[in-house]
């Protein structure tokens, strides 16, 4: 058996050209529908004696077909996006060539790349640096450990109801104790409630509020949130994994006053950047609090290669093995530029209002509120919490449309999470068509 091509090096263009071609002809056939079957069909022996060498395009089919496709109108559960082609092909790029950012040595031009990169991105915010993560969730649980680190280990933790899953999570992860839940009566954190929880705990306190809730894309009260972390002596954290692309719009980039005051900020382009997951940031108000995570490892960062100028890049995340996703965020950033990236975020805001519009004109729909972002919640009027999840599993099962849910206001709701700006009107009206289709009379 001859030894199999590599990706990278003087052949690699030659070998990747026809399996790319498989990809890509393999995509557009994907689609959410009931796969475990085919799947396990088109599989077979997933360790054979012998290898198939049309392996990659029967795989890449079979999971094509059974996927829920994001770049499909009709798929607008999750805060997951249609990916940008040229991120995309940065991604491949990065793939193909397999650098680590554990040490210099492994990703010389990377880990250039990702300084300039993440300290750019951090100044959109207002912040003056920023680290690379996996997501919102390992980015909230970095927050959580600078803290720790700068506070002591009886910091606790008090956020929103509407708060994502994975702050209290992190508290549970690092040893903190029970957080402390303010309440979120309208589906954002209420500020009257924050003031009396700070006037009464004991210090130190991390407050984490939300920039874009995963249930409504609602933004809390940053200035008043921040203004109150600021007279009680409360460090402040706020989760933008969804909202923070607003900063690339100028029609929208108001609606994240306040984050600047943030002692540290969530980002997430796999969500409102468009980016392939992964691509994470948390962006930090003291750089210097980055220190707690240096480790010494000396055949990745020996005192003689730092003290020679060789950078460390072992305190730039908790990870080791760590693959430059930053490429295929710089590539879109140089692409599109903040312009491009902004009118994406008002394609697909606008997107969401026409189709809340569409909602509140239609007789047989109930409308939650106005979009925030980019996010719908609706349901079919006088239907009950059964019904509507009955709704959501049965477009779901016949593979006609992926819609999420949410619970505000102690009723189900319908959730269309709107984040491919190709979408068109009549695209939107036929989804709430298939919706009124599958509602029980």
């Amino acid at each position: 058996m001859s030894t199999p091509p590599l990706a990278s090096g003087p052949q690699g263009p030659d070998a990747l050209r026809p399996l790319l071609d498989t990809v890509l002809d393999a995509l557009p056939a994907g689609g959410p529908e009931a796969v475990a079957a085919r799947v396990a069909d088109a599989v077979g022996d997933v360790l054979p004696d012998d290898g198939d060498p049309d392996a990659l395009r029967t795989l890449v089919t079979a999971v094509a077909e059974g996927a829920a496709d994001p770049a499909d109108p009709l798929c607008a559960a999750h805060l997951h996006c249609p990916p940008l082609a040229v991120a995309t092909a940065a991604d491949l790029a990065a793939s193909a060539l397999n650098p680590s950012l554990d040490s210099w040595d492994q990703a010389p031009a990377a880990a250039a790349l990702e300084a300039l990169v993440t300290r750019t991105l951090a100044h959109t915010i207002g912040l003056p640096d920023a680290v690379v993560t996996t997501g919102g969730t390992e980015s909230n649980q970095l927050a959580l450990l600078l803290a720790r680190e700068a506070l002591g280990s009886g910091l606790r933790l008090v956020h929103g109801a509407n708060a994502h899953h994975s702050l209290p999570r992190a508290a549970w992860l690092l040893g903190l104790p029970d957080p402390v839940v303010v309440p979120a009566p309208n589906g954002t954190l209420d500020p009257a409630a924050l003031h009396a929880a700070l006037t009464h705990l004991p210090r130190p306190l991390l407050v984490a509020a939300t920039a874009g809730t995963t249930d409504a894309g609602l933004i809390d009260p940053l200035p008043e949130i921040a203004g109150l972390c600021a007279a009680h002596g409360a460090r402040l954290h706020v989760d933008a994994a969804y909202g923070g692309g607003l900063a690339f719009s100028d029609r929208h980039r108001d609606k994240l006053a306040g984050l600047e005051r943030a002692h540290s900020v969530t980002l997430d382009l796999h969500k409102l950047g468009w980016q392939p997951v992964a691509a994470g940031l948390l962006a930090v108000a003291r750089p210097g609090e980055l220190g707690v995570l240096h480790h010494h490892a000396d055949y990745l960062n020996a005192d003689d290669d730092t003290e020679a100028g060789y950078p460390d890049l072992l305190g730039r995340s908790l990870r080791t093995t760590r693959r430059p996703d930053v490429l295929k965020i710089a590539v879109t950033l140089k692409t599109l530029g903040r312009t491009g990236l902004g009118a994406l975020v008002d394609q697909v805001c606008a997107r969401a209002r026409e189709f809340a519009a569409l909602v509140r004109e239609h007789p047989a729909f109930e409308l939650y509120d106005r979009p925030n972002i980019s996010t719908v919640l609706f349901r079919p009027t006088g239907a009950t919490d059964d019904d509507v999840a009955g709704v959501r599993r049965r477009l779901l099962h016949d593979g006609r449309a992926v819609l999420g849910r949410a619970r505000l206001d102690d009723r189900l709701w319908l959730k269309a999470t709107l984040l491919n700006p190709h979408t068109r009107p009549d695209e939107l009206a036929l989804l709430l068509k298939l919706v009124e289709g599958t509602t029980p009379r």
